[in-house]
């Protein structure tokens, strides 16, 4: 059996890293994984971005914001119902529990791209950086990815 170094092993998974296949790990404790981007068709000025952030410590954590290079503003976002319909809204932060999971899903808290400098196209990839409440900065890369709007299967025409 082959043994490789530490170097090593980390150059093998840089390319993990920039297609977002590979957990991203913040502090030690704020475990970012499966991040990706919905694509746009063109002209389409906002996007959203979703992932799951894994809190393995024993104290609360909060996301507290995000840039990417690719939108002119970067915000996080729920959406809530309000006179019967769904609509967004910022959020000024988004609690990580303690020992928990929170999932940034379509229909649900996300980070939104406002002012999208180029199109999002399947296949391509987005560069973001998300800040923690302590200053941390997490940089990682998102796949961009077609998402079907809600209430669409794959297989409707």
């Amino acid at each position: 059996m082959k043994y490789q170094t530490p170097a090593a092993a980390l150059l093998l998974l840089v390319p993990l890293l920039a297609l977002g296949l590979f957990p991203v790990l913040a502090d030690q404790t704020v475990l970012v994984s499966d991040p990706y981007a919905r694509a746009v068709a063109p002209g389409q000025p906002n996007s959203a971005l979703f992932m799951q952030i894994d809190n393995g410590g024993d104290q609360d954590r909060a996301l507290v914001g995000a840039a990417s290079p690719v939108a002119d503003v970067v915000e996080l976002h729920t959406h809530h119902m309000e006179d019967g319909m769904m609509k967004m809204r910022r959020v000024e932060q988004i609690d990580l529990p303690a020992g928990e999971s929170v999932s940034l899903q379509p229909g649900g808290l996300h980070v939104m791209l406002i002012g999208l400098k180029q199109q999002l196209r399947p296949g391509e990839a987005v560069a973001l950086t998300l800040t923690l409440d302590d200053g941390s900065e997490l940089a990682l890369t998102a796949p961009v990815r077609q998402i079907l709007p809600m209430g669409q299967m794959h297989g409707e025409h």
